[in-house]
């Protein structure tokens, strides 16, 4: 089955993963900072617990995070049909597989949630490491990712 799908339509799709990964990126920024205001609020104590707790960076860390991985997911999954429509194929490469890797890390970190909400240690740390990981692989996707864009525009 061959889909006709206008030159034009092919060619810009090509820009909405990429555009979708720097808000993305910019949102897992946030939400790490939303969860370092939530450890500081966890081991607060007095006063200052009172008003970390009025901010409700608990609540606002795990709403930005649900929006995170549901947009990661969809954007990697957006971008590898975007590159199989235009290409016939993928190029698997680093990209893909750092792309690839972090989409699973980011379910496993969501997935130790229930834990975390009955004070599980073990899943708070291995949430933190998780997302430490996957804001590093995120900054290195950026790079790489925008070579590629330079490809695309190279070609147009």
């Amino acid at each position: 089955m061959n889909i006709a799908i206008p030159e034009s339509v092919k060619v810009w799709s090509q820009f909405v993963h990429p555009l979708i990964m720097w808000v993305l990126l910019v949102l897992a920024g946030y939400a790490f900072y939303l969860g370092m205001k939530v450890r500081k609020t966890r081991f607060a104590e007095g006063d200052e617990k009172k008003e970390l707790i009025k901010g409700k960076f608990n609540v606002k860390h795990y709403q930005v995070g649900s929006l995170l991985l549901a947009l990661m997911v969809v954007g990697s999954i957006a971008g590898m049909a975007v590159t199989y429509i235009n290409n016939g194929k993928l190029f698997v490469g680093p990209h893909l597989l750092a792309g690839l890797g972090m989409t699973g890390l980011i379910a496993v970190s969501a997935a130790l949630s229930p834990s975390m909400q009955k004070g599980q240690d073990w899943a708070r740390y291995t949430h933190i490491v998780l997302n430490v990981a996957i804001l590093g692989l995120f900054g290195w996707q950026a790079v790489t990712g925008m070579d590629i864009v330079q490809r695309i525009i190279s070609k147009m």
